[in-house]
């Protein structure tokens, strides 16, 4: 029998790279006199009757509208903008990068915002390698416009380029110091390269920022429970909670924090308030089982484990904690069996317990 079981934990850890909704991308330019406007009254007209129609949030109409200024004078780049804007609202997403595409040739150097908005409706289309050159453009035109470096650093983000990302958002911090989402998007890139303290001083910044922010607090608990700083880790966890407190994955996360302290009851507890607010959560059941294991509830683990692997039989996790409740039942082939597949399915650390206790 093996003397020491280690229980392996899947934790949804869910260190969020998340994108922050830029208000410059939903507000419409307001104005239509800027330098060089030769505009007659009524083209003023129309495009401001667009804007009208933009704010109340009737994109179709206000892209008629701007679509009619723009007969009148191709050269109107705050119309080919806007317009730009109102698609990409309506997720035209084809149509708003040849509005944008005019915003660039009409201004190529002078105006960022072009590139940017590109940027943008590139990366909602997947075309990640367009995205980064209109970011490039986008700080080569305006280096001081901390929005741009941001989204290139989700986009490298993405691409698993984490030293890229850092310098992306310190960049973005540097040009808006109250930059809550780049604090916690570089917090998430220095803990992929576990550097956990930074993250957790990354983490810890966004929060005192944005106190409303629950992915914040939960990847705070995560980088803390890395650091096996547990007691820290249930108290993030938990503000998380309270702000959104059918936030499962923060939940779960707090249970498995809770397991580090040995509070394996508090565990079961999380773990059966993340079942109940969606009971296909197969990691729940698997760390539920763990934690039932330490009780020496081996039958109650065994069904965890069942189910967890009925909703995911390729869970590798679920055939390790099960192959240690079979064998303190004294199922030997059975764990062997389960060890065997946990191993199969590339789980770590499973060749320690095929040698000791299997014919391997």
């Amino acid at each position: 029998m093996i003397n020491k079981y280690l229980l392996l934990f899947l934790f949804a850890v869910s260190y969020t790279c998340a994108i922050a909704q830029d208000e410059a991308a939903t507000s419409a330019m307001d104005t239509v006199h800027y330098a060089g406007d030769t505009l007659n009254s009524n083209v003023e007209k129309i495009y401001n009757t667009g804007i009208v129609s933009f704010n109340k949030g009737d994109f179709a109409e206000a892209i008629k509208n701007f679509s009619l200024a723009l007969d009148s004078d191709s050269t109107f780049l705050r119309a080919a903008y806007n317009r730009g804007l109102a698609n990409k609202e309506l997720r035209n997403f084809e149509e708003a990068l040849k509005d944008f595409d005019i915003v660039i040739q009409l201004d190529p150097d002078s105006n960022n915002m072009g590139y940017y908005q590109r940027g943008s409706v590139n990366a909602d289309l997947g075309n990640v390698k367009e995205a980064v050159e209109d970011y490039d453009n986008s700080v080569r035109v305006s280096p001081d416009h901390a929005q741009s470096y941001y989204y290139r650093g989700v986009l490298k983000f993405g691409l698993q380029d984490y030293d890229g990302a850092i310098a992306d958002y310190t960049n973005a911090i540097k040009n808006k110091e109250d930059y809550a989402h780049a604090f916690n998007d570089r917090g998430s890139a220095k803990r992929m390269k576990e550097d956990f303290k930074g993250a957790v001083s990354d983490y810890k910044s966004a929060v005192r920022l944005d106190k409303k922010m629950a992915f914040s607090f939960n990847n705070l608990g995560s980088a803390l429970k890395r650091m096996e700083n547990y007691e820290e880790a249930i108290k993030a966890y938990s503000v998380a909670i309270k702000l959104k407190p059918a936030y499962k994955i923060a939940i779960n996360n707090r249970g498995s924090a809770r397991f580090g302290l040995g509070d394996y009851e508090g565990a079961i507890k999380d773990f059966d308030k993340v079942i109940k607010l969606d009971a296909k959560y197969a990691y729940a059941y698997n760390n539920r089982a763990g934690s039932k294991i330490k009780m020496k509830d081996y039958k109650g683990a065994i069904q965890d484990c069942n189910k967890a692997l009925q909703l995911d039989n390729e869970y590798g996790y679920a055939y390790l904690n099960r192959g240690i409740a079979k064998e303190m039942i004294r199922n030997a082939k059975g764990a062997c069996d389960d060890w065997k597949k946990a191993n199969e399915l590339g789980v770590e650390n499973t060749d320690a317990y095929l040698q000791q206790s299997c014919d391997y």
